[in-house]
């Protein structure tokens, strides 16, 4: 689906991709790879339903002092709905700057 700009020209639709990058924004990354892994799984359950497979890399200093579980529950608190209809399955690597 294209949506119009301000100017009212029609604007490319906005993938995944995209939108996971736009939500995971509010983590403020230094650092952030998004892989869109969802060819590899064409006829698995999750595909058929429309959700994705992506594998993520995010450095962030917002996960300092936090274990891999409240890491993990930021980016799918970020990512809030698509986590129930965009994506089906998120591998997760989330660092702080002093990690990497």
């Amino acid at each position: 689906m294209t949506r119009p700009d301000e100017a009212g020209a029609l604007m490319r639709p906005v993938s995944v991709v995209e939108k996971i990058r736009q939500h995971l924004a509010a983590l403020q990354p230094e650092a952030l790879e998004i892989t869109d892994e969802s060819g590899k799984h064409a006829g698995h359950e999750g595909a058929r339903g429309g959700g994705g497979h992506y594998q993520l890399v995010i450095v962030s200093p917002q996960f300092t002092g936090k274990s891999i579980q409240q890491r993990h529950r930021m980016i799918y608190e970020a990512l809030g709905q698509m986590m129930r209809a965009d994506i089906h399955a998120l591998a997760i690597r989330a660092y702080t700057p002093d990690e990497i």
